[in-house]
């Protein structure tokens, strides 16, 4: 890794690397440079001798991904004359996603059993499993964790959590969500480059009695939300990934969210670990929440944390995501 990020890092930030000093980066990316995080790139000013030590550019340097030229506009409208949401934080996290969770063979809405192992969301989805041709989504046990160690970092009756049938589609799509300013999703991601119409949040698939119901949140339904949140959070897989258009970047949920109203977006660029991810996001909302840093800020911080602790030192366990938006 550090070998083809170094020689990237070079070749991206080499030319301004004299003019970093410790600013907040913007990045306007083109093309296939959307999909790299600039946060875990070697810091051109700080690349080791012979020992081969190294810092990731997310050290000292903030950084912001912005969209294109066309959304910036849009987002800056919409701003100017909104209004401070009255609730704080809404979350739906750990939807029902088949008809043999235990949650439905008992009746009642279970706390979840610690996994015994964190794994990845590729690993979890199982295509061809049960019916021919069946998409089998598996339960995400950590995203339970996130929520549960999230919400108690607002006022009492200033959030919502949204957990197992009530992480729905309805609720999604419900106006209650427009009252809240900041709005998490912790569930699967699938994301379509060729169709990012298509691309989709996954809620649950499942009511109380074991019924099949839509739960497929889509980027082209996004489009149409009233959330006029602060940020919208979609810790999943892959949210930031999309289809690149000439003019337009990077055609996506990002995209669409903003579209609804949402000031930023924070977005994850592969396949995540789910324990890792509960750790960075309690450590990124806590930071907003309570410390009330500005959110590109309290990512960068909650990076860098992760980044320090030699169980998540690895780029793979806390740079997925990226702040999109203004």
């Amino acid at each position: 890794y550090l070998a083809v990020a170094t020689s990237l890092s070079r070749m991206l930030l080499g030319p301004v690397a004299a003019q970093l000093g410790k600013k907040r980066l913007l990045i306007v990316a083109d093309g296939m440079l959307h999909y790299i995080p600039f946060g875990a790139l070697p810091d051109p000013n700080r690349l080791g001798g012979s020992d081969g030590n190294w810092q990731p550019l997310v050290v000292e340097h903030e950084i912001v991904n912005l969209p294109s030229a066309s959304t910036i506009v849009v987002l800056r409208r919409e701003l100017a004359r909104r209004k401070p949401a009255s609730r704080m934080l809404a979350i739906l996290a750990d939807p029902v996603f088949s008809r043999d969770d235990e949650r439905i063979r008992k009746g009642a809405r279970l706390a979840a059993q610690p996994a015994p192992a964190p794994l990845s969301e590729r690993d979890l989805i199982q295509i061809g499993g049960g019916k021919p041709g069946e998409l089998r989504i598996n339960r995400l046990p950590y995203t339970r964790l996130e929520a549960e160690q999230i919400l108690p970092l607002v006022p009492a009756g200033a959030g919502m959590k949204a957990l197992d049938f009530e992480a729905s589609r309805a609720t999604a799509m419900s106006e209650q969500l427009s009252q809240y300013g900041y709005g998490h999703f912790a569930t699967h991601g699938l994301a379509d480059s060729e169709r990012p119409e298509l691309s989709t949040i996954v809620l649950s698939l499942f009511d109380e009695q074991g019924r099949p119901q839509d739960g497929f949140l889509r980027a082209h339904e996004v489009y149409n939300l009233n959330l006029p949140a602060e940020m919208v959070t979609l810790s999943a897989c892959e949210t930031g990934l999309g289809k690149l258009t000439r003019g337009e970047g990077l055609v996506s949920l990002t995209r669409g969210f903003m579209y609804a109203g949402a000031a930023r977006v924070v977005v994850s660029l592969w396949s995540v670990n789910d324990r890792a991810t509960a750790e960075l996001m309690t450590k990124f909302y806590r930071r907003v929440l309570v410390e009330g840093e500005r959110p590109a800020a309290a990512l960068r911080a909650a990076q860098v944390e992760m980044w320090r602790d030699k169980r998540w030192e690895a780029p793979y366990y806390w740079a997925a995501f990226t702040l999109q938006g203004e």
